[in-house]
This record gives structure tokens, C-alpha cells and sequence, in this order.
């Protein structure tokens, strides 16, 4: 009966024994499944954290640009309150700007038409009076124009005899054809201007080379009104000596070039200006 009892006692010890340690085994089991849930739990933690520090920062970055956005709307919003305030003056003043370029294109546009007018009677006195002096040598006589005044240049040779102002007959032939279209221009006026060479004069009552070439200027002046009735009022004599010559006085040649007579049709700023005023009035009133 003992050893019946002793045997029961022994099969109930080795039977709680594997059922404790299947327990144990099921227990550490479980336990490392947890472990592992921690630890996946903890990396997506860590993961999350460091997500929500990314959105932090990118919240306070937005915060800032909505900050900055916010005053440069004010600016802005202040820029259009004073430039509203400003449209009615910056208006007005544009509206004068405007008005000022118009009236300056408006001179311009009078200013060219004048020159072009200027221009085209400088060029029919010009084709008149070569047309007049059309026969004559053009060593002894040139026409041309210089800066939009018309010169006529007449050698000592055609004009006078040798070392004085005295007007020889083939001279007067010259100045006649001259008169002829300077009367037919009653509007112009003009300068007769004589010149000498550098070499020093001195004869009877002449002093020098500006008393020569002012006595050759008003012997031209006095035919001029004298035989072809030049209205005097239109005319000016002057003297220019040797001062002004077109080429050196070192050769017999060049000293002839400079020994001349001028006539200078004096430009009339008055009828010019004229012109511009009357284009301007033209204009306005299209």
C-alpha cells in the first residue's frame, strides 16, 4: 500500500514538474514576442519622433514666411495707398510731360521745315546766280555755299589793276550780271569784302593792306549802287587785309588765290525765325 502511495506521490511530482516547465517555455516564449513587439513599437516610436521634430520645423518655417508674407503684404498694401494717393499728381504730371514732348516735336518739326525753306532759296540764289555768271572763267569768279551762306569770290584781276582799286571795264560786265539778280531778289542784303596777299602796300595815300582792301570793297559797293542802282541800305562794305587768305602766301600763285573780292549774302535771322513761327502756327492749327 506504501509503495502504491509512494509511487502515486512520485508520478504526481514528475507530472507537475513538465507541466511547470512547458509553462516556463511557453511563458519566455511569449515574454520574447513581447520583446519584439517592444522593440518594433519603440523604432516606429523613434521614426514618429523624429517625423514630428521634421513637421515642427517645417510648421515653424511656414510660420515664418507666413510672418513675412504678412508684412510684405502691408508694404504693399501701403505702396498702393500712397501710390492712389499719388495717381491724381503723377496723372497731371504726366498729362504735362506728354503735352511738352508734343510741343518740342512741334518746334523740331518747324525748325526743319525752316531749313528746308532757308535751304531751297539759298539754292535758287545760287542756281541764279550762276546761271548769270555762267560764262565766266571759274578761276577769276566762284559761287558757292559755306554753312548755308552763299559767297560769291572775284579775283583782283577781273576786278582792279594792278596795286590799286580802280574797277576795270570787264569788271563792271561782272558786277553787272550780279546786280542784275540781287535786284531781283530785293530781300537779301549783303557784305563786299576785300582781301589782299601778305605782301606789305604802301602807295599815295594808301597806309597799307587794310586800307587797300577797304578801298576795293567800297570802289565794288559804288559801281554796284552807282551803275546798276543797287539800293545802298542793302549793302555793307568791309576790309579783311591779309588776315583771312584761303592759301599760303609762299608762291605767286597762292598769293593771287588770296588777292579777292567777296560778296557775302548776309543770312536774315529775322525772316528765319519767321519761317519757324509760321510752320509752329501751321502745325497747331492741324
Amino acid at each position: 500500500m506504501k509503495k502504491i502511495v509512494l509511487i502515486a506521490v512520485t508520478a504526481a511530482a514528475i507530472l507537475s514538474s513538465c507541466a511547470s516547465k512547458k509553462e516556463f517555455l511557453a511563458l519566455q516564449d511569449k515574454q520574447k514576442k513581447t520583446q519584439q513587439l517592444l522593440d518594433d513599437a519603440t523604432l516606429k516610436l523613434n521614426v514618429c519622433e523624429e517625423k514630428k521634430k521634421s513637421s515642427d520645423d517645417q510648421i515653424s518655417l511656414l510660420k515664418d514666411k507666413v510672418n513675412l508674407l504678412k508684412n510684405s503684404n502691408a508694404s504693399l498694401q501701403n505702396n498702393v495707398n500712397n501710390l492712389a494717393t499719388l495717381s491724381t499728381k503723377e496723372a497731371t504730371n504726366l498729362e504735362r510731360s506728354l503735352e511738352s514732348i508734343k510741343e518740342k516735336d512741334l518746334q523740331i518739326r518747324s525748325l526743319r521745315d525752316a531749313i528746308t525753306k532757308k535751304d531751297s532759296v539759298t539754292l535758287a540764289l545760287v542756281t541764279s546766280l550762276k546761271g548769270a555768271l555762267g560764262n565766266l572763267n571759274d578761276e577769276d569768279i566762284e559761287v558757292n555755299v559755306e554753312k548755308g551762306v552763299v559767297f560769291i569770290s572775284i579775283s583782283d584781276k577781273l576786278l582792279f589793276t594792278s596795286g590799286s582799286y580802280n574797277i576795270t571795264k570787264k569788271a563792271k560786265t561782272v558786277l553787272g550780271k550780279v546786280a542784275t539778280v540781287v535786284n531781283n531778289k530785293p530781300e537779301i542784303e549783303f557784305m563786299v569784302e576785300g582781301h589782299t596777299d601778305s605782301v606789305p602796300f604802301k602807295k599815295g595815300a594808301l597806309l597799307d593792306n587794310w586800307d587797300l582792301s577797304v578801298k576795293r570793297a567800297t570802289a565794288v559797293v559804288r559801281v554796284l549802287q552807282d551803275d546798276f542802282k543797287v539800293n545802298p541800305a542793302r549793302m555793307t562794305a568791309a576790309g579783311r587785309s591779309f588776315y583771312v587768305p584761303v592759301a599760303d602766301n609762299k608762291t605767286a600763285k597762292d598769293r593771287a588765290a588770296n588777292r579777292r573780292t567777296r560778296i557775302v549774302v548776309l543770312p536774315k535771322m529775322d525772316q528765319f525765325y519767321n519761317m519757324i513761327e509760321e510752320g509752329m502756327k501751321e502745325a497747331s492749327s492741324k
